[in-house]
């Protein structure tokens, strides 16, 4: 769904201004290249939460807190 709201979107620039839709075109990859650091470092944050909420859970789930 979203890929087909990008595309129209694209087109609708494309049929406005053609020259800043190819730029858009030809920007997309590195901009996808410059978020990856980003995508890594918020997988990995997530990931630390989740340990610690696992560790600061932990003797609630051995006394038997959870049913």
């Amino acid at each position: 769904m979203t890929t087909l709201l990008f595309f129209i979107g694209w087109c609708l620039l494309f049929v406005l201004s053609w020259p800043l839709a190819l730029l858009a075109l030809l920007l997309a990859p590195f901009i996808w290249l410059l978020s990856l650091p980003l995508r890594l470092l918020g997988i990995t944050v997530g990931a630390v939460f989740a340990l610690i909420k696992a560790v600061l859970f932990l003797p609630v789930r051995v006394l038997g807190g959870r049913p």
